[in-house]
């Protein structure tokens, strides 16, 4: 069993190198670059500002979460993917924000120890909503909650849908009304429900006067399984056409190393590593 690991993992270790071979290549991966700048900024910022991200704090609360170190540094590496290229703006949900106030203050951080490098991007907020969790609707929905039936994904079967909406936490009031602060639940159904038909929230609440909240779980379901049903049968197509994927992968792998490599060379420049 061991051994067949090792070699599943060398043959992975393989794929990912070829994606990186080309006559034009710097020595190194394109993801290398990416962890080496982190490395580098993760040097120049405290345990506590890393501790003091709400996502840190809410994910370690209760013990929910182990509280990897991973899961303490991957904002450093968020800011490394952003600076790298060079970003002057950065399109970000309200849940972002900190991490976004992170990346400005690791640039600013590099530029006043090494000089003006990097510039300072400035976030652009988007309109994007938090979707809840259908078990928790104080929580955001999230791909690595431990309850399943917490998360719907495009990936999702029909069947699977529904029932993960049919197990979606409302209250004991029958009527669908839009109330976040009293009734989160229901509210989160119908929010899901107005960002799946594109309809106002209070044109869903209207159409739903006179449907209780079992009948109108699955009605949302419904609705999510016909936004999701093309986008789902795009995916199983790609999946399929193996070729395309490589190459796209391939494109992608040369761009991003064009811009990257450059950038982390005179970042090595800056902090003495050449």
């Amino acid at each position: 069993m061991a051994l067949h690991s090792m070699r599943k993992t060398r043959g992975c270790w393989r794929f990912i190198r070829a994606f990186h071979k080309g006559p034009e290549a710097a020595p190194g991966s394109q993801v290398a670059e990416h962890t080496q700048l982190s490395w580098v900024l993760t040097c120049m910022v405290r345990l506590p500002r890393l501790q003091h991200l709400h996502q840190w704090k809410t994910k370690t609360a209760g013990q929910r979460h182990e509280g990897t170190v991973g899961l303490l540094t991957y904002p450093v590496l968020q800011a490394a993917d952003i600076l790298l290229y060079r970003s002057t703006h950065v399109p970000v949900g309200e849940d972002q924000v900190q991490h976004m106030e992170l990346v400005q203050d690791l640039a600013r951080g590099f530029n006043k120890k090494y000089g003006e490098f990097f510039p300072v991007p400035k976030s652009i907020l988007t309109s994007m909503k938090k979707v809840k969790s259908l078990r928790d609707p104080s929580a955001k929905m999230s791909k690595s909650d431990p309850d399943k039936l917490a998360t719907v994904r495009i990936t999702d079967s029909p069947e699977e849908i529904v029932q993960k909406f049919r197990k979606a936490m409302t209250d004991f009031t029958s009527a669908v009304t839009y109330d976040p602060a009293r009734r989160p639940g229901v509210s989160n159904l119908v929010a899901i429900h107005s960002a799946v038909t594109g309809l106002p929230v209070e044109e869903v609440v209207r159409q739903s006067s006179g449907i209780d909240t079992a009948r109108y779980k699955l009605l949302v379901a419904d609705a999510v399984i016909e936004k999701f049903t093309p986008i789902k049968s795009e995916l199983e197509k790609l999946k399929l056409d193996k070729d395309h994927l490589e190459k796209v992968l391939q494109v992608g792998s040369a761009k991003a190393k064009e811009l990257a490599y450059p950038v982390w060379q005179e970042v090595k420049k800056l902090v003495g590593f050449l």
